[in-house]
């Protein structure tokens, strides 16, 4: 038996899949914590790799490393991290995004050179804030990785820098019509040239080798993973809800969208992967349970009890701001609230405002690509809440597939190194299980008067 290794490094945690690359059984799984802040120590995932992933590298013919997308892990000529890493939800380079866009000569000219009109979360924001606020640390700054780039380095024996075009995508400095790295991009957001990665030739190369004698593969961004653990093909959205949520669609064109509701992506595979983010996904169950001193369970059991559009009561999400729509300094919001709203109508307002933003990405995705998605894979760990899997296909107004629950970010990284072991044009055809589909009647008005308030 042939095994590989898949490692996602989110936001959260460090989760390690030992595969079987033949079939794509998963063999065994550990995971580790990371902090809990938008901006951290980027050896602190470091130590949570070695202790996810160290024991069972030698056991892994090879290894692909799928991670959290836009993190700028600024280093120097030593490769030393000059400051903390900042994350994709460190909406502090909000401003500094605007001003990028600006000087491309406005949004549609950013998505046409870089295939997203800049938000908070693109790498070359948070350069551009680095070199403002802290121009010591800009002029400090030879290399710039993202944070699977990090651990790629940490991985290999010889300590090379490499990534794919994936989660380059997301920089902010990356050129889709190239299909490579733009440094007159590079110096327009840090001031002067650095180091970038070298960029994978094709999905499955065979980029370097562990310690162990494993080969490593190129490795990706976190959604691009995804979608390659989920074996999406044209035209299939993916609807994560984790941290963040995400909707992700794969085509075969350059998605450019000059609203700058959706990002124009890479994906692992040599195609595309247009896709709208939120900054607020799961944390809103979090926030919900908080407020109403409940638990998840007792939380959807309460949304249940109310009647579809929550009695007039309605949840605009935005707890930390917002990404899609691209409105950093938002808050949350409750909206239509009487003397007669209960608190199920208040657990139900806060789970439709969850789905209604998802619905949103959702949207977003199809307008920009053109086409409406053929089918949504409903994923993340948010998608275990009862009342998030009935609402769904209400709110969207159509069905909904639920994949069996794994790790598919991890298991995409390992399907990637098992593409990489094989050496063929294609990846492994591994079965994923069957899915459960989701229906449920059509509840229109829940999402107009959302929308109604959140304009």
């Amino acid at each position: 038996m042939s095994l590989v290794l898949g490692i996602d490094s989110s936001t959260q945690s460090t989760k390690a899949l030992l595969v079987d690359a033949d079939s794509g059984e998963i063999v065994e799984e550990r995971r580790a914590g990371h902090p809990d802040a938008t901006e951290v120590d980027p050896r602190e995932w470091l130590t949570a790799l070695d202790d996810a992933a160290g024991p069972l590298l030698s056991r892994a013919q090879a290894v692909a490393v799928g991670g959290q997308q836009h993190g700028m892990v600024a280093l120097d000529d030593t490769g030393t991290p000059v400051r903390n890493a900042l994350l994709w939800n460190d909406t502090r380079s909000a401003r500094t995004a605007q001003d990028l866009v600006e000087e491309l000569g406005g949004p549609a000219a950013a998505a046409e050179r870089t295939g997203s009109v800049h938000v908070a979360s693109i790498t070359s924001a948070k350069l551009r804030w680095m070199k403002d606020t802290e121009p010591e640390n800009a002029a400090r700054t030879h290399r710039v990785v993202l944070p699977h780039d990090w651990l790629n380095h940490h991985l290999d024996a010889a300590g090379g820098w490499f990534t794919d075009r994936g989660d380059a995508s997301g920089t902010g400095y990356f050129s889709p019509r190239h299909n490579g790295w733009d440094d007159e991009l590079q110096r327009h957001a840090l001031g002067h040239d650095f180091a970038v990665p070298a960029i994978a030739t094709t999905p499955f190369a065979a980029m370097g080798e562990t310690r162990e004698g494993g080969v490593i593969a190129p490795g990706t961004g976190d959604n691009m993973a995804a979608a390659l653990g989920l074996g999406l093909t044209e035209g299939d959205v993916s609807l994560s809800v984790g941290t963040s949520g995400v909707a992700a669609m794969v085509s075969n064109k350059v998605p450019l969208d000059p609203s700058g509701a959706v990002n124009g992506f890479a994906d692992a595979t040599g195609r595309w992967l247009p896709l709208a983010c939120t900054l607020n996904a799961s944390r809103i169950l979090d926030f919900g349970c908080s407020i109403l001193a409940v638990g998840y369970d007792e939380l959807s059991e309460m949304a249940m009890e109310s009647a579809p559009g929550a009695n007039g009561a309605v949840f605009i999400p935005y707890l930390d701001g917002e990404r899609t729509p691209n409105r950093p300094d938002a808050t949350g919001s409750f909206h239509g609230l009487t003397r007669s709203t209960t608190r199920n109508d208040m657990a139900r307002a806060i789970i439709e405002g969850l789905v209604c933003s998802l619905a949103d990405a959702v949207g977003f995705v199809e307008d920009a690509s053109g086409s409406q998605a053929n089918r949504i894979l409903l994923i993340g760990g948010g998608s275990k809440s009862p009342a998030v899997r009935a609402l769904a296909p209400a709110v969207l107004g159509k069905p909904i597939e639920l994949p069996v629950e794994r790790e598919y970010v991890a298991l995409g990284a390992a399907r990637q190194a098992a593409w990489a072991l094989s050496g063929s044009q294609e990846p492994p055809a591994w079965n994923v299980g069957t899915t459960t589909v989701l229906e449920a009647d059509h509840t229109p008005h829940v999402l107009e008067q959302y929308r109604d308030y959140r304009g």
